[in-house]
């Protein structure tokens, strides 16, 4: 597309090269390693579930007894144990969780846990590629009434089915994305709770079954609406690639899904980030899960006027590891958001020429736009203008995915009739401006034009400088959203581990190739 914005076509390039260059060393850290939570959630993928008597669930019973061996790849035991017994993963997970120890079986030759395998492998794929098909069909049939941007809200009552109540309502209010919030430290914890849950502060646990029960749900109100309603959770934390596993079984549409989102903003261990997102990545490209980044947390920390050039790179970042993992750019819900302070002035002109900016460096990215937060008061009739602002920013620059604003922002969790009066001001405006950007020109050398190009120059330089510090010691040297994080500190960091020369995942080779994911030639 023409750059409305008189943006560089040759910088753009420069500043996509940079951020490959900056993820390829990481690149060849994230092949060489696995996870705690990579190899639970390959078990996960292969069949394994259920919890003991203590509330551990077996994917956790099973690497731990195998802490010794996780180099090798926790699968083979599994398998092995399924062929050894005779039994199905029902059946073993039932064995496991009453106190079996599957590193005590003896192993039978390989090639028939690779033909189990494959057989496994084939189940988990069918399945998930049924889902897309449903999806797909679902989407198509609906999508006259589905215009860009998606209105997307949040439901955080802590209880499951509050969280059913409230989700239904807003989809009949004309949501067409409800994202369930998690409880509060969730992402801390390094174990999936189990089963349907009553009780969350903040948020409500991401469990499989919570997961089934508000699909369930949407499935049944978006057949009485005529709209596929998209379902969204959070495959972050210390067990971001099971939550990404969990989504895809139980077709989840989005996953807020960054790459260094816990870094900087949960202290989790770098490298554990690192390798876990790529998983997790490669799940969601498999499932066709759009992810969602999270650039707009920089905007809590780091000014959204001086700054905002470390969106722009974090989005190029995430734009390469993404790639990296074998995922097409429509999946790519990359984040910014409407923060700046609202009491400078041209505010939403530095706004405007953001947005647009994002929307011309990635034209095929269902960008996520995130609304105004930092600087809500309490006021709610200053907040539904902020709000309104926003919404006509969205639309104006054909975002993908609207993170509807709450004029109660700041004050509560948001009331049904809060939602309902987003949504209607979110639709009102989508309408009533429906074409404006295909109508509308930037004045050459004008407020918006240099503002965008003064900010891809700044996150040139700002990546070149990274690209010669490496990103690990970028992150430790606080150049993301002036937060520093230790490569060896943080949480998470003794459930790394260096691949052996015998590893084996069936599940990852297995999506490496569906992915046409290269390996890099040692």
């Amino acid at each position: 597309m023409e750059s409305k914005l008189g943006l560089s076509a040759k910088r753009i390039a420069q500043c996509r090269n940079r951020a490959n260059e900056i993820v390829k060393p990481v690149q060849t850290y994230i092949r060489k390693h696995t996870t705690d939570s990579v190899e639970r959630a390959t078990l996960r993928l292969l069949g394994a579930d259920l919890i003991n008597s203590d509330g551990i669930p077996v994917p956790n019973i099973i690497v731990d007894q195998l802490k010794d061996k996780i180099q090798d790849g926790v699968a083979q035991f599994y398998i092995n144990a399924l062929l050894k017994l005779n039994c199905t993963p029902g059946e073993l997970n039932r064995k496991i969780a009453e106190g079996l120890r599957i590193p005590e079986i003896e192993m039978v030759d390989k090639k028939y846990i690779e033909e189990k395998g494959r057989e496994l492998v084939q189940e988990f794929s069918l399945k998930v590629k049924k889902h897309r098909v449903f999806r797909q069909e679902q989407i198509l049939r609906a999508a006259i009434k589905q215009p860009s941007p998606l209105l997307y809200v949040i439901v955080a009552t802590g209880n499951i089915y509050e969280d059913v109540k409230q989700a239904r309502a807003a989809a009949e209010q004309g949501a067409d994305v409800i994202a369930v919030i998690r409880t509060t430290a969730q992402s801390l914890l390094d174990y999936v709770p189990y089963g349907p849950t009553t009780e969350g502060f903040g948020g409500t646990y991401a469990t499989q079954e919570n997961f089934r029960i508000m699909r369930k749900a949407l499935d049944e109100t978006g057949a009485e609406v005529g709209r596929y309603i998209r379902l969204v959770n959070y495959a972050s934390g210390l067990c971001m690639p099971e939550i990404a596993a969990m989504g895809a079984l139980e077709r989840l549409d989005m996953m807020l899904n960054d790459s260094m989102y816990g870094i900087l903003f949960r202290d989790i261990n770098m490298y554990r980030t690192f390798v876990d997102q790529h998983f997790s990545r490669m799940i969601n490209s498999f499932a066709e899960i759009v992810i969602n980044t999270g650039e707009d947390n920089y905007l809590t920390t780091s000014d959204a006027y001086e700054k905002a050039y470390t969106v722009t790179a974090s989005q190029l970042i995430n734009e390469s590891f993404a790639r990296a993992s074998g995922m097409p750019e429509k999946l790519m819900g990359l984040g910014h958001a409407f923060e700046m302070d609202p009491s400078i002035k041209n505010g939403f002109l530095f706004e405007l020429a953001q947005a647009q900016m994002a929307r011309e460096i990635f034209p095929h990215a269902p960008l996520k736009y995130m609304p105004p937060t930092k600087y809500m008061t309490g006021d709610i009739f200053r907040g539904y203008a902020m709000n309104t602002l926003f919404n006509f920013i969205a639309k104006a620059t054909n975002q993908g995915i609207l993170l509807l604003g709450m004029l109660t922002e700041a004050i509560h969790t948001p009331f049904m009739q809060d939602r309902f009066l987003a949504i209607t001001n979110a639709k009102y405006v989508m309408n009533n401006m429906g074409d404006l950007l295909s109508d509308m020109e930037f004045k050459t050398d004008g407020i918006m034009q240099n503002r965008a190009q003064d900010v891809l120059c700044q996150t040139e330089s700002f990546l070149e400088e990274v690209q010669g510090k490496g990103l690990f010691d970028a992150v430790e040297d606080k150049m993301f959203a002036d937060i520093s994080r230790p490569k060896n500190g943080g949480k998470g960091f003794g459930g790394v581990y260096e691949k052996s020369e015998g590893y084996w995942n069936p599940i990852e080779d297995y999506l490496m190739k569906e992915l046409n994911i290269m390996v890099e030639v040692k």
